[in-house]
């Protein structure tokens, strides 16, 4: 065989093994408010789905909001899906204390296991995400908010430490790939995430030095889940009890919730592709409120839709029915 054949033969090889070879799972940092709303239930079991797939290494699922039920309930969803002892935190400055008006999450901590009883139990989620950030190799991790941005603005404000001796935006520089968050309206609007804590999300947004991908409340507001999960009668968990509680309360909700928070989820471990495109510019706050600037150099991109809605719908609601231990 001629040296030049055996070359190309020994090329395509290689190719094929690289792109057979499997992805490295995503490093993932889950910052969620969860309790104002019941899609963030949703973007959890989203999160585990795609862990136990492989495509997803949970550093920590952290809180955004100081209601005293939000992190047991976090808990009581990382002890179902096989993952009890994931690090937490919740806001120890001001921020939102918010419940929900369905009183689901008193049901899942007075019928699930879990350990932490009250938000005030869980370390300062500044101080967890500095010995988590600190520990990992340099641009690695993906930060996904689906909550307020509280934490993260906290994050850029903090000062070296026992865990770093770099400041926090330094920090998020050094060891950050990304952030994802469900956040805003396009090209313009007022959305719950971002005005809850504006005075947050204008600090966190102007000043985060990786780039940052927004799932704007457009997208998710046409993604409705829950129907498949809750007729399944086969399966037994707090993410299909949630919902069945839930989606009678609220006439919108009869169809399916709208899927907000599974969106960023979802994008923050797969990627934008195939199921959405991205349009590069700034988001500007005001009082709450967004607009938004094209720019072909700047920092953040919005999600602009690409697959049809019922293929995303499909999916994400699939992976909402995960169960522990499945791949």
């Amino acid at each position: 065989m001629k040296p030049f054949l055996i070359c190309c033969l020994l090329l395509l090889s290689v190719c094929s093994f690289a792109q057979n070879r499997p992805k490295r799972p995503v490093s993932v940092i889950l910052d969620t408010d969860i309790g104002p709303d019941y899609d963030d239930v949703g973007a959890m079991a989203v999160l585990h789905a795609l862990a136990d797939r492989g495509e997803a290494r949970p550093l920590a699922v952290v809180s955004s909001n100081k209601h005293e039920l939000v992190v047991p309930t976090i808990d009581v969803l990382n002890t179902y899906f096989g993952r009890p002892n994931l690090p937490t935190g919740a806001p120890k400055g001001p921020g939102v204390t918010d419940g929900a008006w369905q009183k689901w999450p008193e049901m899942l901590v007075a019928n699930y296991p879990h350990t932490l009883r009250s938000s005030a139990e869980a370390p300062d989620a500044v101080t967890t995400y500095r010995q988590l950030l600190s520990r990992q190799p340099n641009g690695s991790v993906t930060i996904i908010t689906i909550g307020f941005l509280t934490n993260l603005a906290d994050l850029l404000a903090s000062k070296p430490d026992q865990y770093s001796k770099l400041d926090g935006k330094e920090l998020v520089k050094q060891k950050v790939k990304e952030l994802v968050a469900m956040a805003g309206a396009f090209p313009k609007g007022r959305e719950f995430n971002v005005f809850k804590d504006s005075v947050a999300s204008e600090k966190a947004f102007a000043n985060w030095p990786t780039p940052v991908i927004l799932s704007g409340f457009e997208i998710g507001k046409q993604i409705k889940t829950g129907p498949r999960l809750v007729a399944d009668p086969n399966l037994k968990s707090p993410v299909k009890e949630v919902f069945a509680h839930c989606m009678p309360k609220a006439k919108e909700d009869h169809n399916g919730r709208m899927s907000w928070d599974q969106t960023a989820v979802l994008v923050g471990i797969r990627g934008a592709e195939p199921y959405y495109g991205l349009k590069r510019g700034r988001i500007v706050l005001s009082g709450g409120n967004n607009t938004w600037q094209d720019d072909p150099k700047g920092p953040h991109y919005y999600l602009t839709e690409k697959m049809p809605v019922s293929q995303v719908t499909e999916l994400i609601e699939t992976l909402m029915m995960h169960q522990p231990g499945q791949k």
